[in-house]
């Protein structure tokens, strides 16, 4: 398989492409566009954990064994053995040194020392190539991915310089291949590629045990089997957007094939109608699977560690759960309406893209990025146009759908399994807070807190941080938010292209505060200026805080950046930021600065996004401020993220980092899951006893669901190979027997998706929307998940074994009308 031009590095062509030691801060040899960065990596560097000088992995004791081939980690416990016979200067006879040189010179060859020193060297060679790409991964802390046997055997293996990605061999199979820079990586069909990582980190893929977690993305983060620690560990990160949730901006071509599609919910009904007429072979979940196993691949995931990365954001649908054959009617009496999208398929492809992170020691917050009626009328959302959630007649029951979903995602990754590769779950991904309302959405985002902590228990270990939005409202509207909780952490995601102004002020010139040479005009100050101080400040009133979504998009040029058919603010021609392919080396040094002083200012962050699809016209990425990849490709993406450090200090921007600790129970520590009653008071109550929308004292007369139906349990993975190890369930919580909510028998809803006109019902059918106090939960820590335990059972409804996963049957679906509303941010 040919290698990206990534993964076997290119020829560069400039300055700026060049990793070359003149980019490093405080540099005197700058070339004529070269930028004033933080410390370059050409020269070993001091990290947070130690220097890279000679790629030493750390042992799970802490130590470190030193990896002088500076390509796959030794094995461990490889001392040299005296008695193997290997030439030793140390223990050799010391008589033999004084030995007359001549004497010496006049033996034959094969009684020199030079000779058997070779010999040994070559014999050697042969053990290291056998050997070393099968690599023995000890878990001397007693932490391991899962639940498999601490022992391990050497065997067999493939591929070249630290191994392949085939089974091995030995006792039991229960050994575990791994490799580091310039190792060879088979892929699941068989095909090769080199993996390029010169920051120290390695992959590690066990058969036997696929649920190790050994893997370590670079040198100065920890092992997804070492312990995070929020304030001075920190995230760089990239999202996988539309991969699993699809945007016209990122995968351009697949919705010009379907023209009149402006999101998934449109473009789902178009396929489907194209395969029903004839006009095309392919159905939907034929169109769907190519792209979900083409658009990111292992590749992908090693070139994301190979760039200094640590962390992937992966936004997730509702629908990877279920989708309804019934969620009302758009006129009284009229066709039921069905969601459209593809049920279920795509987490068999999330499963292996989770299996993927953890092989290169990624860590990942799992987003679900859409939920049922939408939450912020976004093209990303499923459905562009109405605000259905929390909002309208259709608000609450739609909220009662969604604690379903952040219930089953709950259950699946708190398992053992999956407690260390998933540290951090997005319930809510942008609700619209002006829309929607503060206490509403506080209301839910408690809900959600008690339904997550009642299954996880509380404390450090035990399930992942709950991660909520702060609603395009600002960080500060959050500050002090249900102090005592266990493990929130709040989002945000600044973006200057949705700033609604025409953003015109050029990139590609003299940066301001800058020294003359550092390009980026005024937005790299800009940046440090407006993100950082509000991060940090949040650290101190909230607690852990990340931006999930930033990007290089300064201006929103790109095509269908504000969606299809909506036109920039941009207040210029677009086309120079559209076509990366004429940037000189001044545009991309502007937005290399923009990008570096971005990530300086924001310390936690998730670029937006890691690939953009070429559009179908011109066969090119027509958004490129937004691709992470390809800038990392040509020159505009730092090639190590380490190199912001420092930037908006030498911008004279305004620089005070949170250098303080987290408070122990913002962190699982003390104190953690002793919320108050007094700091929920105003939104203790759910369904909140007022809905946007709905006249005064009507809340009680909205249509609601009834929790009357089994359980859905996400399944675990199938695997072709023999496994040890435990695959868990999909349901940690075996005590969680409560039903999921349905459609009350014999009432009448109208379409959830399109509610907003919809008069409130005269009567309550059913339960109807009547407010209670959550129950609290009690703050008693559970055993660390991520111990060994027997596996929890699922309630008896739900199946313990994994399926196969396939796409409900159902009737083409009726295409609600589409309510425009301005798509503010992506």
């Amino acid at each position: 398989m040919t290698d990206s031009p990534f993964l076997t590095p290119q020829t560069h062509t400039s300055e700026l492409e060049r990793p070359y030691p003149s980019y490093a801060y405080g540099a005197t040899n700058f070339a004529p566009s070269a930028i004033s960065v933080g410390p370059s990596v050409e020269t070993p560097q001091s990290t947070p954990r130690g220097s890279t000088a000679y790629n030493a992995y750390p042992d799970r004791d802490g130590t470190s064994t030193p990896n002088l081939n500076n390509n796959a980690p030794l094995l461990v416990g490889g001392e040299r053995d005296p008695s193997a016979g290997l030439y030793d200067p140390y223990t050799a006879n010391k008589e033999q040194e004084a030995y007359d040189a001549a004497e010496r010179a006049s033996r034959p060859f094969y009684r020199k020392p030079w000779f058997w020193m070779l010999a040994a060297a070559v014999v050697a060679a042969v053990v290291v190539a056998v050997v070393v790409p099968v690599v023995l991964v000890a878990h001397k802390n007693g932490k391991s991915g899962g639940s498999a046997s601490e022992d391990s055997s050497s065997g067999g293996g493939s591929g070249s310089g630290g191994g392949g990605g085939g089974a091995g061999g030995g006792k039991g199979g229960n050994l575990a291949t791994s490799g580091g820079d310039g190792s060879t990586v088979t892929m699941d069909d068989g095909t090769t590629f080199v993996y390029h990582n010169s920051f120290g980190g390695f992959w590690v893929s066990d058969p036997a045990n696929p649920f190790n977690n050994s893997a370590k993305a670079n040198s100065w983060t920890p092992a997804l089997d070492e312990e995070w620690t929020w304030g001075s560990d920190h995230i760089s990160g990239v999202n996988l957007g539309g991969l699993f949730v699809l945007e016209p901006f990122i995968t351009p071509s697949l919705f010009q094939a379907y023209p009149g599609s402006v999101d998934e919910w449109t473009l789902s009904t178009q396929i489907a109608l194209a395969n029903a007429n004839g006009s095309n072979s392919q159905n939907l979940t034929q169109v769907m699977e190519n792209h979900y196993s083409t658009f990111i691949t292992e590749q992908d995931i090693a070139q994301i560690a190979g760039a200094g990365l640590s962390w992937i954001r992966m936004p997730i649908p509702f629908w990877a759960i279920e989708t309804w054959a019934d969620v009302g009617q758009d006129t009284p009496g009229g066709p039921a309406v069905a969601e459209p999208f593809l049920a279920k398929v795509c987490w068999t492809y999330i499963l292996k893209v989770l299996q993927w992170a953890r092989k290169y020691g990624l860590r990942v917050e799992l987003d679900l990025h859409t939920v049922p009626g939408s939450q912020n009328g976004y093209n990303h959302s499923g459905k562009l146009g109405q605000i259905n959630w929390l909002n309208g007649v259709m608000g609450v029951a739609n909220a009662e759908r969604t604690l379903d979903y952040i219930r089953a995602i709950t259950e699946f990754i708190s398992q053992p399994e999956y407690v260390d590769l998933i540290p951090m779950f997005g319930i809510v991904n942008e609700a619209l807070l002006t829309t929607i309302g503060k206490d509403q959405l506080s209301s839910f985002y408690l809900q959600a807190y008690n339904t997550i902590r009642g299954i996880t228990g509380i404390g450090q270990g035990n399930g992942p941080y709950m991660v909520i939005h702060d609603g395009f409202t600002g960080l500060a509207q959050w500050a002090n938010f249900m102090p005592g909780s266990d493990r929130i952490a709040l989002d945000t995601h600044p973006y200057f292209a949705f700033d609604g102004a025409a953003n015109s002020a050029p990139i590609a010139a003299p940066a301001t505060g800058g020294d003359g040479t550092m390009l980026g005009g005024p937005w790299p100050l800009q940046a440090c200026n407006a993100w950082g101080p509000d991060q940090n400040n949040s650290r101190s009133n909230f607690g852990v805080t990340i931006a999930g979504e930033f990007s290089n998009g300064f201006n929103d040029c790109g095509l269908y950046v504000r969606g299809v058919g909506t036109p920039p603010m941009y207040s210029g021609d677009c086309t120079p930021f559209m076509n990366s392919g004429d940037w000189n080396d001044t545009m991309k040094g502007g937005i290399m600065n923009f990008a570096l002083a971005s990530m300086d200012t924001l310390e936690d962050w998730f670029f937006w996004t890691w690939k953009i699809g070429n559009d179908s016209v011109t066969g090119t990425v027509q958004a490129p401020l937004w691709s992470y990849q390809l800038g990392l490709e040509n020159g505009w993406i730092p090639t190590d993220p380490r190199k912001a450090a420092g930037v908006c200090a030498s911008l004279s921007g305004q620089t005070a980092p949170f250098v303080g600790t987290f408070s122990a129970w913002q962190t699982g520590g003390s104190g953690a899951g002793t919320i108050a009653p007094t700091a929920t008071t105003d939104f203790a109550q759910f369904p909140p006893t007022t809905i946007a929308g709905v006249p005064a004292g009507q809340v009680p007369l909205l249509p609601t669901y009834t929790q009357t139906k089994a359980p859905v349990t996400l399944p675990p993975p199938t695997f072709t190979a023999s496994v040890t190890a435990s695959i868990g369930n999909g349901w940690v919580d075996a005590s969680d027997t409560a039903q999921m909510n349905t459609a009350v028998a014999g009432c009448t809803y109208p379409d959830a998706w399109n509610a907003i006109a919809s008069p409130v019902p005269t009567a309550a059918c059913g339960s109807g929307g009547v407010a209670t106090v959550p129950t609290a939960v009690t703050p008693a820590a559970l055993p660390p998940a991520s111990s060994s335990v027997s596996a929890a059972l699922p309630p008896a409804s739900i199946p313990a074994t994994s399926v196969a996963l396939t796409s409900d049957p159902a009737a083409v679906p009726t295409v609600s009308n589409i309510v425009a509303v301005p798509p503010i941010v992506r």
